[in-house]
């Protein structure tokens, strides 16, 4: 016989029912949970770099390799095909203005001086004949148109007098023809010399001329090979450091080869390049900051090279405190090329999770967990990113490489 159920035991077996389902419920969850923690991928604070977005300033820069040079720099040549005879100073020491660096073989220099010195003097005594010579006819041909001057009178008185006669009857006309005929030779005789004077005047001061002429242009080389033999010793141009010695004695040297460069100490400047991709974002008078370790300086543009060797652009850039102490000739650094600046912008630390400009898929942290979100990116200045869009302030972004997580929408982010 049936017998009925009371009431406690109905609840009694709910509860037991209930908390059946609810463990049942609790071990799911908890499976659910550790499946999770085993397929879902997950990442440790510690294993990546986050950063907090913040609203600050950004120069948008082009980032170039840069190394120091001098700005003044100088490059002494040799004037002609010689040898080193002597060496008087070692490679990087510092020099005066003037001071004797080396000596180059000047015999030949030497020899050719005293050529022309024995060419000057047949010029000189050329001269000097010509000048006597000249002299000495102009007193022969005086003497003679003195002599030719008497005997034209002489001529003219006879031709006087024999006109008077045959007026008279006393002379024939035969001596009056012969009378003039000699005044007319006397007076073409006289003519000849003054001509001849002046023509031999003329010649021989054409020819002294052409001696002076050789004579100057001797000088002149003259000159040359005694600059020549100054420049054989070979000096300081100015007061600096010794950068560059062709220190073997007796080396052969071309002409116009270079024996030794002296650099200015402590002025500066910087040689940058970079490719020539940036080109047309380059430009005199842009700002540049210039860092070597923990130092930066700033610099300006001063010329872009127009000559674009092997996809690499250079660029010279005029720095602010040219002698700061940390600058060495030859020294790297890096050169950050200023093309626009921001004011409070969206920024965040840079990081190799950014690839340049444009829309890009970052992982944004929220409760433990990074998403993949799509930002808008925009300047850099090789230091932090400026962000268009997809966040805002006080988010936090995983910068450092997620290419491993780049087909999942979400990663964990163990504490």
């Amino acid at each position: 016989m049936d017998t009925l159920i009371t009431p406690d035991i109905i609840a009694r077996r709910k509860r037991k029912t209930l908390l059946a389902v609810a463990a049942l419920l609790a071990s799911l969850s908890v499976a659910a949970w550790a499946i999770n923690r085993v397929v879902s991928p997950s990442v440790g604070v510690d294993d990546v770099s986050i950063a907090t977005v913040r609203i600050g300033n950004i120069a948008n820069t082009i980032n170039a390799s840069g190394i120091v040079i001098p700005v003044h720099e100088e490059l002494v040549s040799s004037p002609i095909q010689t040898r080193v005879a002597k060496v008087h100073a070692k490679l990087g020491q510092q020099v005066q203005a003037g001071e004797l660096l080396l000596e180059l073989d000047s015999r030949t220099i030497l020899l050719a001086i005293d050529s022309l010195k024995e060419q000057l003097a047949q010029q000189e005594n050329r001269i000097v004949a010509l000048t006597l010579e000249m002299e000495q006819k102009r007193k022969q041909l005086t003497s003679a148109i003195e002599l030719l001057q008497l005997d034209l009178e002489a001529t003219r008185v006879r031709l006087g007098r024999y006109q008077t006669l045959r007026k008279a009857g006393g002379a024939s006309a035969e001596d009056l023809l012969t009378a003039e005929l000699n005044v007319k030779r006397n007076e073409i005789q006289l003519r000849q010399h003054h001509e001849q004077l002046a023509d031999n005047k003329l010649v021989t001061n054409s020819n002294i001329e052409g001696a002076r002429l050789q004579k100057s242009i001797l000088q002149k080389q003259m000159q040359e090979q005694q600059q020549l033999l100054a420049q054989s010793q070979v000096r300081a141009p100015f007061a600096g450091m010794l950068t560059w010695l062709m220190a073997e004695e007796g080396a052969s040297v071309a002409v116009g080869q270079l024996v030794a460069k002296v650099s200015e100490l402590n002025n500066y400047k910087v040689e940058a390049s970079l490719s020539d991709f940036h080109a047309r974002a380059l430009n005199a008078g842009q700002k540049v900051l210039v860092e070597q370790g923990n130092v930066r300086l700033n610099g300006e543009v001063q010329t872009v090279l127009p000559e674009i060797q092997n996809g690499t652009v250079k660029l010279l850039v005029t720095l602010a405190e040219p002698h700061h102490a940390m600058l060495r000739n030859k020294l790297r650094v890096e050169v950050n090329i200023v093309t626009e600046q921001k004011q409070n912008a969206l920024l965040a630390d840079s990081g190799p999770a950014f690839n340049g400009r444009g829309p890009q898929d970052i992982f944004v942290v929220r409760d433990g967990v990074a998403r993949k979100t799509t930002l808008n990116i925009g300047a850099s200045d090789g230091k932090s990113v400026e962000i268009l869009s997809g966040v805002r302030a006080g988010d936090r972004l995983i910068t450092s490489d997620t290419s491993r997580y780049k087909d999942r929408d979400s990663v964990r982010v163990a504490q």
